[in-house]
């Protein structure tokens, strides 16, 4: 560790010791780097297409839902209406829920180096991509391999189809670095050159059904060299009339588990999967820096913790500074073992979502402000205060509702009912869901809940368009291709069974962008914001109002939030002791008037 390194931890360990955030582990084992920055959740496929030479061939589909091998193909017209179905889809005869998920728009990486300004200009400091790795599907959580980036996100996919064809996936000494590959070096490089971060989506507990391991196994049956890497229920025996059986990740055939011991991923899968991890973390061994700086675990839940114990020394090891962050949905009891320093240094913060929705979202369900205060300091207090600043506070993903739609669809399922919220917020299974795109009213909403998020303590991390605009009901409508200021988009018009609405217009919202910026900048501007003390000030629960202080040595930010539906006046004897001013006029300020729906920010130095 550096001299630099270790005056950034003591700095840190200062911060920590005044955060007011007890209970729980105060061991730091969190990176220094990741304490309260902004995260970005990019959806590679949807985010920008920088390259159409490469567009997904309709081979390249083959093996993802919804298996279908003929019908036409073409890459989807990005700024079509989301909901009509294009001639080529027509001509299939299915209806637009089969279609949606056969859908391909292009994105690929040099559509995400192209934007990277765009992100550093919004104040993003830190990237989550959902994976890379080579799959058939739009959202590449069914990999064939991890330590190859996907040839359609590259520039050369049948020259890299080849390269990999020539390999033997067990000998690292045969793996190639492929166009697309290369090109994901690029990426982190040009990120890290703009002072951001990025990490990779690792998936861990299963893979698809193309996979190199499973196509072989599939083949050669107990005869395969990878016969103990998966969970298999029966070999396939023509003469018994026995069919080849084995276990799929929550019994989807097309997902296969790796199998799992005492020790968890059995020794084959795990070598291979640490491998791959070296390889992303210090590529051609020219060093970490030109390297990913974490990454995100799907599914955590279903792998075992001993396994997560091993990978996280090995992680540690190529970068002692490498961040962690698991997905799960569990309730706090459930999440507190992942969190202990030993397996992960935050996680995607669901229970953050799931209690903003309960008192932002939901109007005449929702909870009071003392419910909403006293459940986010449970959550604040829960794992320590070091995995606090490192939780990414999200609103939504590419599992979710986006925040837009939600706030156009208040007192229906709670989020935090995970299973049935699911399935009531996708239109698919919901006619009656809004879909539609929100109103100013709702748009108020949303711009209240995006100020809290990035004024909270934690890294707040946005979802690819939230800030653009986008609006979606849950998976697939919350992966539209995203919208970018230089497109001219289609009206939506198109209902689900292709009938007729009145038009909602599609465009980049330049105000909504600029309200996402300012906060970023704000929480940027102040330290007390990214890693200062919490302190709630006011829980009104007859105006549905909410006040709190973040504080850092002698700075000190003072929010006020009016969820209700009348002006509020907040007067507090902490204005008195002090000159506070208002952070976005300069005015100095005693007693606050705030607007419903509103939101004043203060600030003393």
């Amino acid at each position: 560790m550096t001299r630099l390194s270790l005056f950034a931890r003591a700095l840190t360990l200062l911060i920590l010791s005044g955060t007011g955030i007890t209970s729980g582990a105060q061991t730091d084992h969190t990176p220094d780097w990741s304490k309260g920055i902004v995260w970005y959740q990019i959806f590679p496929e949807r985010f920008r297409n920088g390259d159409a030479s490469n567009d997904p061939k309709k081979s390249d589909l083959s093996g993802a839902y919804p298996f279908d091998d003929s019908s036409a193909f073409q890459t989807h017209p990005w700024t079509s209406d989301w909901y009509q179905l294009q001639p080529y889809e027509v001509a299939n005869g299915k209806n637009i829920w089969f279609n949606l998920q056969r859908r391909r728009y292009g994105g690929d990486i040099q559509g995400m180096i192209d934007k990277l300004d765009y992100l550093k200009a919004l104040g993003v400091e830190a990237i989550y991509t959902t994976p890379l790795f080579w799959s058939p599907s739009s959202h590449k959580y069914d990999a064939l391999m991890y330590h190859h980036i996907d040839p359609t996100f590259g520039p050369d996919p049948e020259g890299d189809k080849r390269l990999i064809a020539a390999e033997n996936p067990l000998d690292t000494a045969t793996w190639a670095w492929t166009a697309a590959d290369k090109l994901a070096l690029k990426l982190i490089d040009e990120v890290h050159r703009r002072g951001m971060r990025i990490i990779f989506d690792g998936v861990f507990n299963h893979v698809g059904i193309r996979n190199f391991a499973f196509q072989d196994l599939e083949k050669n049956q107990e005869a395969s060299p990878y016969k103990d890497w998966f969970i298999v229920q029966s070999w396939r025996d023509s003469a018994k009339g026995t069919p080849f059986r084995y276990k799929g990740w929550f019994g989807v055939r097309t997902l296969p588990e790796f199998r799992e011991d005492s020790g968890g991923i059995v020794a084959g899968p795990k070598q291979y999967i640490f491998n791959a991890t070296r390889r992303w973390m210090n590529p051609m061994n020219k060093g970490i820096a030109h390297g990913i700086d974490g990454w995100r675990l799907d599914v955590a839940y279903d792998v075992s913790h001993a396994f997560w114990k091993d990978w996280r020394r090995h992680v540690r090891s190529i970068n002692p500074q490498a961040y962690m962050t698991a997905e799960l949905v569990d309730p706090i009891e459930k999440t507190r073992p992942y969190l202990m320093g030993d397996e992960f240094d935050a996680t995607m913060n669901y229970n953050f979502a799931f209690i903003v929705h309960d008192f932002f979202v939901q109007d005449s369900l929702g909870i009071t402000a003392t419910a909403f205060d006293k459940r986010l300091k449970d959550l604040r207090e829960a794992f320590g205060s070091a995995v606090a600043l490192n939780m990414q506070n999200l609103m939504n993903s590419h599992d979710a509702t986006r925040i837009a739609s939600a706030v156009a669809n208040p007192d229906g399922k709670r989020f935090g009912d995970w299973g049935p919220y699911f399935n009531w917020s996708q239109k698919s299974n919901n006619a009656n869901y809004n879909a539609r795109k929100p109103t100013a009213e709702q748009r108020k909403k949303q711009r209240l809940i995006a100020a809290f998020q990035l004024l909270y303590l934690g890294a707040p991390m946005i979802y690819y368009g939230d800030e653009a605009g986008l609006w979606g009901s849950n998976d697939p409508d919350c992966r539209k291709p995203m919208l970018w200021r230089e497109f001219k988009y289609d009206p939506e018009t198109a209902n689900p069974d292709q009938s007729k609405h009145e038009a909602d217009s599609v465009a980049f919202d330049p105000e909504l962008f600029g309200w996402y910026q300012k906060f970023i900048a704000l929480r940027k501007k102040y330290p007390s914001i990214r890693t200062g003390s919490y302190e709630t000030l006011s829980a009104n629960d007859t105006d549905r109002a909410y006040a709190f202080s973040r504080v850092l040595g002698k700075e000190e930010v003072i929010v006020v939030i009016n969820r209700g539906s009348r002006a509020l006046e907040f007067a507090h004897g902490r204005l008195k002791k002090r000159t506070f001013r208002d952070a976005f006029t300069g005015k100095s300020v005693r007693n606050v008037q705030v607007a419903p729906m509103g939101i004043a920010v203060l600030v003393a130095r």
